[in-house]
């Protein structure tokens, strides 16, 4: 038994294959690791954004307190913010905080002076870097 034991260590062609093998499958469970992480930060990011979906229902044009007033509706799966307001391409001030949580609805009121029958590209983009955007024009 010790003759044997003796030879085997002695051995080293067998040792070797062995430490690569088992090197390989630690390298290999590693990246699957990462991989699977990776994917699980990337799904629920898409999930969350895919799930933000909001509907303008209604736009009006105030002359008294010079804003645009717009109606919207959270109809996704997941609470919106409003992060900015563009309209015709050029930012503009609204009452923030303005956040919508599922299936709630509000005006949201952008500080613009606008003129008669102006067309106005509002666009409208959420935290997540939804955008809502459509023209209307001014009565």
């Amino acid at each position: 038994m010790v003759k044997w034991v003796k030879r085997f260590l002695l051995n080293k062609r067998a040792i070797t294959p062995v430490l690569s093998h088992l090197l390989l499958t630690v390298v290999a469970v590693a990246v699957m690791a990462i991989a699977t992480s990776a994917t699980f930060v990337i799904t629920t990011n898409l999930r969350e954004t895919m799930g933000e979906r909001v509907a303008v229902e209604d736009v009006w044009f105030n002359n008294v307190g010079g804003t645009i007033d717009v109606y919207m509706r959270n109809v996704g799966k997941t609470a919106i913010q409003v992060a900015a307001v563009y309209i015709n391409h050029k930012r503009y001030t609204f009452n923030s905080p303005f956040r919508l949580e599922l299936n709630q609805h509000g005006w949201l009121k952008i500080f613009y002076n606008w003129a008669p029958e102006e067309n106005c590209y509002i666009d409208i983009v959420t935290t997540r870097g939804t955008h809502i955007a459509g023209y209307y024009k001014a009565p």
